[in-house]
């Protein structure tokens, strides 16, 4: 597999080790989606959705350590750390 292939893959085979679908399930049944959109509010994340429950699944232990992921595939070679980014919208359908 070369540096391309293994862009493509990176995120997805790193999430699959930290979290997976059981985490999402999780959030869903723990937070309240009101909860969620005044949190994202509050760090002015722009929230479009077809309802509130589904927020729930954008509660931050939904998600896999996005600064560790990066970490590890830095470290390993199989990514380059480049820049940070930060989320400026959710769009949930």
């Amino acid at each position: 597999m070369d540096n391309e292939e293994r862009f493509g893959f990176t995120g997805r085979v790193l999430h699959e080790s930290f979290t997976g679908h059981k985490e999402v399930v999780a959030a869903k049944r723990k937070f309240w989606g009101e909860d969620i959109e005044e949190e994202l509010a509050e760090r002015d994340i722009i929230i479009r959705s077809a309802s509130k429950s589904i927020l729930a699944e954008e509660a931050d232990p939904a998600y896999k350590d996005v600064d560790r992921i990066v970490e590890i595939s830095d470290s390993i070679g199989i990514a380059m750390r480049v820049a940070r980014l930060a989320p400026i919208a959710v769009v949930k359908g």
